[in-house]
Parts: structure tokens; sequence; C-alpha cells
């Protein structure tokens, strides 16, 4: 009988010491395997932008009221506060919502012989005014268009451009009222408090995540998949376009690679960077001198 209890017991506490010994094992972080050296991987800086000219041409629309005047004095001396800032990034690369055919290098050289002082587009009032800051010679033009502009936009085709055209006829990217309560909100807000406070807000991983959900609202439910179809082959695929231009001009783990995009585009941007073990993503709010 002793030598029955002795052997459960033994059984027992061999039980207790080998699930205490299996509870002390740490998994490891996956990125001690997928960034060994943190320090080896080129830095990216997102800058999620509204267009200081107010073109109107997104789903929400800005009323005048809700507009700021960038070249403003008040708002020139705001945006020098919000240029130190960014500037705490010291980019090397700079790369901004343009597609080639807005010609972004032949703007900054008549920006550079004074030529165009007054535009109020956030390319050249941002972009074009750190590029110059820092020397830059270069500004990398990263919009693209998407997979679904490629196949409506090719008239040969007599199956897949009218199935595209059918499938996208009523969609607008609109959320919900609660949305446009928020976007009334924060549009106004440009105009209440400093602009490099409103670039935080705007920039903050709050606002970007909800920017995010706006998509996944509204529009997106239409019919079973087809507001998700839209959403997938037309404005996700976008920014995944734009995310892989951003890789192809990275050519070095040294480059520094400032991101000026509409903040729509920032808030897909941003889930693709915090899931990227292939950069050193830098968020807005972060720089410190």
């Amino acid at each position: 009988m002793k030598t029955l209890k002795s052997f459960f017991l033994s059984l027992f506490i061999h039980i207790i010491l080998g699930q205490y010994a299996f509870s002390q094992i740490t998994p490891k972080d996956p990125d001690t395997f997928l960034i060994p050296n943190k320090d080896s991987l080129p830095q990216v800086f997102l800058v999620g932008c509204f267009h200081f000219e107010y073109y109107n041409n997104d789903a929400y629309k800005v009323e005048e009221g809700n507009q700021i005047n960038i070249l403003s004095e008040k708002k020139q001396q705001e945006l020098k506060e919000l240029l130190d800032y960014i500037a705490i990034f010291k980019p090397n690369k700079i790369m901004i919502e343009a597609l080639p055919q807005w010609n972004a290098m032949k703007k900054y050289k008549q920006f550079q012989y004074g030529k165009m002082a007054f535009s109020k587009d956030e390319r050249v009032q941002i972009g074009f005014k750190l590029a110059k800051r820092f020397n830059l010679d270069t500004l990398y033009s990263i919009d693209a268009s998407s997979v679904a502009d490629d196949l409506t936009s090719n008239k040969d085709s007599l199956t897949i451009r009218p199935y595209f055209m059918e499938m996208a006829k009523d969609y607008k990217f609109t959320a919900n009222d609660n949305y446009n309560k928020y976007s009334d909100y924060s549009t106004k807000l440009s105009t209440q408090i400093p602009l490099l406070d409103y670039f935080k807000y705007l920039n903050s991983q709050k606002a970007l995540q909800r920017d995010y959900g706006a998509y996944l609202l509204g529009d997106f439910k239409l019919g079973t998949y087809r507001g998700a179809d839209v959403l997938a082959v037309d404005w996700y695929d976008r920014n995944l376009r734009i995310f892989r231009n951003i890789q192809r001009a990275t050519t070095s783990p040294k480059d520094r690679i400032l991101v000026l995009f509409g903040s729509g585009h920032i808030a897909i941007l941003d889930q693709l960077f915090k899931a990227t073990p292939e950069y050193n993503y830098i968020k807005f709010g972060e720089l410190k001198k």
C-alpha cells in the first residue's frame, strides 16, 4: 500500500513539476527571427494631409466656411512649425501623392526659381519646401492607378470592362451619418487649432484606425460581395500599389523616407507599415528633438 501511495505521489509531483517547467517557457517575439537588427532597416515616416487647395474631388466635400487659407500670414507661421517638426525626421527621400503626368520634378524646379510661391497645393507647401530645406534633387511621384482603372480603361474589353462598370455603378465611398458628423467636426477643427496640433490629431493612431474603418461601412455593404469587391480592386489595390512603389524606390537601409499623402491613403499605409518587417516605421507624434 505504501509503495502504491509513493508511486502516485511521485507521479503527481512529476506532473506538477512538468507543468511548472512548461509554464516557464517564454514564447519568442516573431521579430527575433524577422527583424534581427532594427537599426539596419530603412526608416519611413508617414504624413497624412488634407488638400490645401480643397479640390473637393473626394466623397466628402469641405464647405467654404471650414476651409483654411494656407497662404495667410497666420497659417504660414503655423506651417513653419509643422515643417520644423517634420524636419526632425531628416528625410533623404520625399515621396508624394502624384502621378508621373503631374510633372513633379518640373514643378519643383519652378518652385526653386520662385515661380510657385503662391501655390496652395500641399505637395508644394510641405513636400517642395522640405525638399529644398534638405537640398534634395529628386521628389518621388508614387501615386498609382488601380487594377480596376487598368481594366476599365481598356475599351477593347468586351466582358471585363462592362463587368467592372456594373459592379461599381453606384459605389460612392460613403460611410454613415456618424462618419459625416465626425468629418464635419474634423474639418472645422482645422480652422480652430494650430496646424501642427491638427496634423498630430489627423495622424494619431486612433484617427487613422477609424479612417480605415470608414471603408468597411456604407457602400461596402452593397450586394452580397459587390461593395467588398469594388473596395478590393479599386481603392485597396491602389494603395497596395502605392506601397509597392515605396518598396521600389527604397534603395538603401540608410533611406529616411517621408511619405506625404491624403490621410485616407495613410489610413491603409499605416496598416501595411505596421505589418511589414522590412521598414522601421516612425509614427507621427513620435519625433523628438
